[in-house]
């Protein structure tokens, strides 16, 4: 008998996972389950399909299990969940939710690539039907059917970190009314230091959407959201407060966890059981700059991990090196992005830091349409060693941030990022680069 892997999740971490060991194990048994009908989707494109700019749910699909079946020889069984792993056993109990049965399935190798679920607060009223959270692209076709179903009037999103941002902004492109719910007193806040986070505000209130914060949501009551301030008008709330790792099969059969609740990881994407590997947002791993075990949850970070741990399944060798926390969106017309430490975080990881904070444009000053660049860098007292910066813009703001990743890949300091040879035209830049106009000014005048 052909020994067995299965992969438990049908997305970027699990079949990057599954792909990879194929590739190097043509004589293994490869069988992924997935409780939804879609493999390898983008799940970063669920506000786009939501706001209309996408048309269908399937074009987001990447590969679907028709391809992997044909072209790769793994048995992908959608709409078969995985109920426990018995890791002494070797068994996975599985319900077919299709066919109404249950069955047992042996394997030699596991993943976990079960994902992360939507932070669900325990309110009165949140599991009404109304109340969504948008994690699967089967969680968005869920949410566009009750759309419909309430012709989506009034929606109130709750939570204003990325997905909240991005859904709010989504329902007032389907024409909808939109409250923008959030208890801390910026918008991104775990994201953003509070001084680049208010300069994001004004888009969407220019929109019209109804941006309140500081507000705590108390309860979920027919057509409406209660706050301490009083009743908000709902036919449709979404809740964008952020995700936990979906780690509780991986919990309750014996695996250790880490930061989070999330499955801990060796660099290999090895858990702490022989033979079971875990990768994704379901997943810890390590960050580079504050040299802690982390949890971020981000589809960059699932298709890598997967990447990785496919690999060594399939008898070869490779490490995943960690994250920097490299995330970027778009809020209207204002685009946003950060890497590595915030001010905050770096001072909670213990750093003594410098911080630049400069307003520029994203052109020479005199190309017509030029826009304008707010650039937050923080580098680590003494050492110059940069340890994070943010970006908040207009057009041709945000992928400025993918210079300072590469910084913090390579412990560049401000110095260095002062002296790298950038591209310069007039259309694409000032001779000083935003990020080098930070870098020079912590250089020239550090705290």
């Amino acid at each position: 008998m052909a020994e067995r892997l299965v992969v438990i999740g049908g997305d970027a971490a699990g079949m990057s996972a599954a792909s990879q060991a194929r590739r190097r194990r043509p004589d293994l048994d490869i069988v992924a389950l997935e409780k939804g009908r879609f493999t390898s989707y983008s799940a970063c494109g669920i506000p786009y399909l939501v706001g209309g700019e996408v048309g269908r749910a399937e074009d987001l699909v990447a590969r679907t299990p028709e391809e992997f079946r044909s072209k790769q020889r793994i048995d992908v069984r959608i709409r078969h969940e995985a109920m426990a792993v018995d890791l002494d056993a070797r068994t996975i109990d599985v319900r077919d939710v299709e066919h109404e049965r249950s069955y047992s399935l042996g394997f030699d190798f596991v993943v976990f690539g079960t994902g992360a679920v939507p932070i669900r607060p325990d309110l009165p009223g949140i599991d009404a039907p109304w109340v969504r959270g948008v994690q699967t692209l089967e969680d968005a076709a869920s949410l566009l059917a009750e759309a419909e179903r309430s012709r989506c009037r009034d929606v109130v999103v709750v939570g204003a970190g990325y997905i909240g941002l991005e859904m709010a902004e989504a329902f007032h492109r389907r024409g909808a009314q939109v409250a923008l719910v959030e208890g801390a007193p910026t918008v991104m806040g775990r994201t953003l230091d509070a001084d680049m986070a208010v300069r994001i505000h004004g888009g969407l209130r220019d929109l019209g959407v109804d941006v309140r914060l500081g507000e705590q949501v108390e309860r979920f009551e027919d057509g409406a959201v209660v706050t301490g301030s009083g009743r908000i008008p709902a036919d449709l709330v979404v809740l964008g407060l952020g995700v936990a790792p979906a780690s509780a099969l991986a919990a309750d059969a014996g695996v250790e966890l880490g930061p989070r609740r999330s499955v801990a990881v060796d660099r290999r994407q090895r858990t702490s059981v022989d033979g079971v590997w875990a990768a994704g947002d379901c997943a810890s791993t390590w960050h580079r700059v504050s040299e802690r075990p982390v949890h971020i949850a981000l589809g960059t970070v699932a298709n890598k991990t997967g990447r990785v741990a496919g690999i060594d399944i399939g008898g070869g060798y490779a490490t995943f090196p960690g994250v920097l926390g490299t995330a970027i969106t778009k809020v209207c017309q204002t685009e946003v992005a950060r890497t590595g430490l915030t001010e905050r975080e770096a001072a909670d990881a213990g750093f003594a830091v410098d911080v630049a904070t400069i307003e520029t444009t994203t052109t020479a000053s005199y190309i017509p349409g030029t826009q304008r660049v707010h650039v937050k860098l923080v580098s680590e007292q003494g050492t110059g060693r940069v340890l994070g910066a943010q970006i908040v813009g207009g057009t041709g703001s945000a992928k400025r941030i993918d210079t300072v990743a590469a910084a913090l890949a390579g412990r560049l300091t401000v110095t260095d990022l002062v002296d790298l040879d950038l591209a310069y035209a007039p259309p694409f830049s000032s001779v000083w680069d935003p990020i080098q106009q930070a870098a020079r000014q912590i250089r020239t005048t550090p705290r």
